[in-house]
């Protein structure tokens, strides 16, 4: 069955984020579901590096992990799920999860990643909250 589907109306339609980033960690691709989760607009988004969502103390191993996939054209997370911290633009902490697809040009260099990245704040804080019950269940303070 052939479709006639617009790509750009079908990443604009989805719930989770798709961002696309080149070798320098630029954004290149930024979906209205990144801009809910986020806070940025495309425009904004576009031309800056991973640093804008990236928390301050996560940048460097972060940055470390993005030169490491690029040089070896590899990344642990293409096929399991991230869990990580992320920032939104008014600067409150998101928990995120993610997966991520590296990116080549013809002679197989890795020229990016594209990240399909779901909002799991609501749903961290529930498990923690279950976590912190169970905990003070199963030793009550006297």
């Amino acid at each position: 069955m052939k479709t006639n589907i617009n790509l750009t109306e079908l990443l604009d339609c989805i719930g989770d984020a798709v961002i696309v980033a080149d070798a320098n960690e630029k954004i290149v691709l930024w979906n209205a579901a990144a801009t809910r989760i986020f806070g940025y607009s495309e425009a904004e988004a576009l031309g800056n590096t991973l640093d804008l969502i990236v928390p301050e103390r996560q940048r460097q191993r972060h940055t470390e992990g993005y030169t490491k996939s690029m040089e070896t054209g590899t990344t642990r997370y293409g096929s399991s799920l991230l869990k990580v911290p992320a920032k939104h633009k008014d600067g409150h902490t998101l928990s995120i999860a993610f997966t991520v697809g590296m990116l080549f040009d013809e002679n197989h260099q890795a020229t990016g990643v594209a990240a399909v990245i779901r909002d799991e704040t609501e749903r961290f804080a529930e498990e923690r909250a279950l976590k912190k019950r169970l905990s003070d269940l199963e030793n009550p303070q006297p």
